[in-house]
């Protein structure tokens, strides 16, 4: 580790140089490296993910999926134990799964609603939660309402306040939008909706990574997260929390033998921790992946690796409205590592294929994703940039430089 010392701070940070020789991605340090703004759709795995990811598909290939998997039991034990030290949970409360989106699915399709019952949900939600809320409301009888947003664009809490009553079953919280750098505020949201004995699931797909998650501190009962985005694990890995009285007492909608163990002819028993959320077969070597991302995070230090996130964001949020035609079009009043913004005269898709054309990487959301939002808001589409630790300083500058060029 070493100090920055600027004008008005200390702040400690990472080794840049180690981390982008750890990341094949961006080893270089000229033009010809793709400058990569993507994590929050996608990001760059450090070696060590793609080496074990690799590793383990040639011993798979040596001597068979089910040997290759049984020799690396305790390894696969560690990934549930390390994101549990990640996230402040114990390991029973864990469930590791394919993507965020079957976690929440498995989830929220788990809570128990009838006719009347109401369902909340994030004004900023995104798109799959709102469906499958859309869905389960048409087959049970239960409702669906957003909760507004304030003048800053996060959750009201006060509005929340007035919303909630006893017919309020369960909450969908969404941390970090995917349209832009809001960080909303779960841990009050949570508080509110604990009032009238509501349950909560916390969508942490944008969050975890990125920003500190403690769920005791938060409160919430249930969390779900992807490997693939500010974690830099593997693509096709995820995992739910529950709260540990949930963990041993919510029944899955679906199960196999590795949820529950079939104990008589008409009997079965659930698993007594959260792994009854998990079926048997999965790509262990995308897990083992996913471990080795957790590892590589927690080494670094996790707040450290945070700090650099929120900092590179910042230095874009400052630089990129000085430049004619821009607006950073995001809101809030805490910010993470995701920039939104649109260029007059561009279309946002255009803007993305044109950085790309110089090496530069960004990504598009559209209204379909988060409409609630964006439809209140008249934009539909952003250009997102999302700068991880690892992109230095320099390419943050030729970035802004080739936005100014449009």
């Amino acid at each position: 580790m070493k100090q920055f010392h600027g004008p008005d701070r200390v702040a400690t940070m990472l080794d840049n140089d180690l981390i982008r020789a750890d990341t094949p991605g961006c080893a270089r340090d000229d033009e010809s490296v793709t400058v990569f703004l993507d994590s929050a759709g996608s990001s760059l795995p450090p070696r060590i993910v793609t080496d074990t990811v690799i590793a383990h598909l040639l011993r798979e290939s040596q001597v068979g999926g089910y040997r290759a998997a049984t020799e690396r039991l305790d390894d696969r034990a560690r990934v549930r134990t390390e994101i549990a030290a990640l996230i402040n949970a114990a390991p029973s409360t864990l469930a590791l799964s394919d993507s965020a989106s079957r976690s929440w699915a498995d989830f929220f399709y788990s809570v128990p609603l009838s006719a009347g019952d109401r369902i909340l949900i994030s004004g900023s939600d995104y798109a799959s939660n709102a469906i499958a809320a859309l869905q389960r409301a048409r087959a049970t009888g239960a409702s669906v309402e957003p909760i507004p947003s304030d003048s800053s664009g996060q959750i009201d809490l006060e509005a929340l306040r007035a919303m909630v009553d006893e017919r309020v079953k369960l909450v969908s919280l969404l941390h970090v939008p995917t349209n832009g750098g809001l960080i909303n505020p779960a841990r009050e949201a949570t508080q509110i909706a604990h009032s009238v004995g509501a349950l909560v699931l916390l969508d942490a797909c944008q969050s975890i990574g990125q920003i500190s998650i403690d769920v005791t501190e938060l409160g919430v009962d249930a969390l779900s997260a992807t490997g693939r985005k500010w974690l830099r694990g593997p693509r096709g890995t995820g995992f739910l929390y529950l709260r540990r009285e949930l963990a041993e007492s919510l029944e899955p909608t679906r199960l196999d033998l590795h949820g529950a163990r079939w104990s008589g002819p008409d009997r079965y028993q659930l698993a007594e921790d959260a792994t009854r959320f998990e079926f048997w077969e999965h790509d262990v070597a995308a897990r083992l992946g996913l471990g080795a991302a957790v590892r590589y995070l927690l080494d670094l230090g996790p707040q450290n690796v945070f700090d650099a996130i929120a900092e590179r964001a910042a230095h874009l949020r400052a630089a990129l409205p000085k430049l004619p035609r821009v607006t950073v079009r995001d809101i809030g009043t805490r910010h993470s590592g995701i920039v939104s913004f649109t260029v007059d005269g561009v279309e946002p898709m255009a803007v993305r294929e044109r950085l790309a054309e110089q090496g530069i990487t960004v990504t598009v959301s559209h209204a379909s994703s988060t409409l609630l939002d964006m439809t209140d808001r008249g934009l539909p589409a952003v250009v997102r940039a999302s700068p991880h630790c690892f992109v230095s300083y320099p390419e943050l500058d030729r970035f802004v430089a080739a936005v100014a060029a449009l």
